[in-house]
């Protein structure tokens, strides 16, 4: 289709060939992955008016990475049919932008611009984006194997398979636990995939700009899996006319984004429903502002209210994002609201870990990158001995039971 553009200068033949592709990476998308729960969904609704429907589970597998391998085809063929890539590509280099290893399973979605050009150019790779790469990785693991699956497993995972056994102090630590738990292990996979890139001599975008920070939800989903909220703010948000069209609409294409936004995440209409609530809050954002005005400079006051309504509106939003059914959503809602207190399932090696958890997410960049400078100019010798003491300092203190990257079932 993308090849197809290029010949054509007809602008109804060049659209024809867009909705062609479109359409047909949707509909893989759409059977694939949502097939069971749209057949499952129009049963029930069949059910209510009084039809009986034979419903069996079509069980298909779902395809590694084909969320994300849909939305790079999708983008490449609208960028194409935009002007932004030129469509000289080969079917080789068309592929290895689809299924570049480092990313395909888990993201960061990688826009055509960013890939197709430096795949005809000489790969290079310095002694210092080497070490650069190499600590990348590093960070990933530890944030992965010594923070995200300590929290799963001291008290995420015990406490919403049964949230009534827990006093609603334990789920509300829980709640918390697992809003840190999603950043630190999908945060963690999009390092690995970047420092793994790096090692080739590709650059992948940067996928988190320290959500927790955030002020607003506005701000937090440009700081949050930025490479799906700048792919669905470009190719959903702004054909639906943005922020161009009337305040109505506006509102509406604020909702519709985050629900099927939502629904992305998975074949379950929770997810939509998490969605839901997020665009509802940018929605009552939205009209403050046009009601009160967005100020410039904010008071430390405003700061403050401002981070503490986003941060709420986030944490018990993941109750449904991480909870089996919406009955257990259900479970665990009806105790965080029983205000019972007690928090004797809440180990100390998940207070440590929460505690380390939050000065890593609230520490600036800078740490960061000094810690990455402090690696690069060590010896080689040294080098690999900080390597090699890090990954048994993991084994030693890392969770006894490896968990799957959280986004993996997206």
């Amino acid at each position: 289709v993308a090849r197809g553009m290029g010949r054509f200068t007809s602008t109804r033949a060049r659209k024809l060939l867009l909705a062609v592709s479109v359409v047909t990476n949707l509909s893989v998308l759409a059977t694939f992955k949502y097939a069971d729960l749209l057949y499952s969904t129009s049963a029930w609704l069949l059910a209510q008016v009084g039809v009986s429907v034979r419903y069996e589970p079509l069980g298909l597998l779902l395809p590694i990475g084909l969320s994300f391998v849909v939305f790079q085809a999708i983008s490449l063929t609208v960028d194409v049919y935009r002007g932004k890539v030129e469509p000289t590509f080969s079917y080789p280099e068309h592929l290895l932008y689809l299924l570049f290893f480092p990313q395909v399973v888990a993201g960061p979605i990688v826009r055509a611009k960013d890939l197709l050009d430096r795949f005809r150019q000489v790969p290079t790779l310095s002694a210092e984006e080497g070490a650069r790469g190499l600590f990348r990785i590093v960070a990933g693991l530890v944030k992965k194997l010594v923070i995200a699956d300590v929290l799963a497993a001291g008290i995420v995972d015990p406490v919403f398979a049964d949230p009534a056994r827990y006093t609603s102090a334990e789920c509300a630590v829980a709640a918390v636990a697992y809003t840190l738990q999603l950043y630190f292990d999908f945060s963690a996979y999009s390092d690995v995939a970047i420092g793994a890139a790096a090692l080739f001599g590709f650059s992948l975008p940067e996928n988190f700009n320290k959500p927790y920070s955030a002020t607003n939800l506005f701000d937090f989903w440009n700081r949050w899996h930025v490479s799906l909220s700048t792919w669905l703010r470009d190719y959903l948000y702004i054909p639906l006319g943005g922020n161009r069209v009337s305040r109505p609409r506006v509102l509406f294409n604020l909702m519709a984004v985050m629900a099927l936004g939502g629904l992305w995440h998975g074949a379950d209409w929770r997810f939509a429903l998490w969605g839901a609530i997020h665009g509802l809050g940018l929605v009552v954002t939205r009209i403050f502002w046009w009601w009160r005005g967005r100020p410039d400079d904010p008071g430390v006051l405003r700061i403050a209210w401002g981070w503490t309504a986003t941060m709420a509106v986030v944490v018990f939003s993941r109750v449904i994002f991480r909870a089996d059914d919406v009955h257990l959503a259900a479970e665990m809602y009806a105790q965080l609201l029983a205000f019972t207190g007690g928090l004797a399932n809440v180990s100390n090696i998940v207070w440590l870990t929460l505690l380390v958890a939050a000065a890593v997410q609230a520490l600036p960049h800078r740490a960061f990158e000094l810690a990455t400078r402090g690696f690069i100019v060590l010896p080689v010798p040294l080098r690999a001995a900080a390597l090699v003491g890090i990954g048994l300092a993991i084994r030693q203190v890392g969770a006894a039971e490896i968990r799957p990257y959280i986004y993996f079932q997206f």
